[in-house]
């Protein structure tokens, strides 16, 4: 029995991801696996951070003979135990664990009110429409305590 390394594709139509499994070389791409061995997942926006493997694991099927599929051994020669690009992958990885900063949106600019608080705001506040200057003198109402002066009577 020969042993592949490939990968194996899951996930939806337009959004794949896929895992990277030891299988007899017999068996069709998504049939059976002998182990899971890793992850590759393409829609991660870094691409450092896309590959994850089980070093131990892979380190021992590649010791045994296990022949890695042409895209495996790319992503085992950068990702795997002693590859090129072992340190990048722990930055992205980290960056992507690290918690988003959102910058603080500051004061609104509207508030809804509701009708009530509306209205209540709209009796306090003076009238623009009304007019300024001071009332008719009959309609100004005397004050306690002061006579007023009849007028002669004809």
């Amino acid at each position: 029995m020969a042993v592949r390394i490939r990968m194996k594709r899951m996930g939806r139509k337009h959004r794949s991801f896929f895992r990277i499994c030891a299988t007899d070389s017999r068996s069709p791409r998504d049939g059976r696996v002998i182990e899971e061995l890793g992850a590759y997942d393409p829609s991660v926006p870094d691409t450092d951070a896309r590959t994850s493997f089980n070093f131990e694991r892979l380190q021992y099927w590649l010791g045994v003979g296990a022949l890695p599929s042409e895209r495996v051994r790319v992503l085992i020669k950068k990702y795997g135990p002693g590859g090129s690009h072992v340190d990048h992958q722990k930055s992205a990885v980290e960056r992507l664990r690290a918690p988003k900063s959102v910058p603080d949106p500051g004061a609104p600019k509207y508030v809804k009110q509701d009708k009530s608080a509306q209205e209540a705001a709209a009796e306090s506040a003076p009238s623009e429409s009304a007019p300024s200057e001071p009332a008719p003198a009959e309609a100004q109402v005397a004050e306690p305590g002061v006579a007023e002066t009849a007028p002669p009577a004809e």
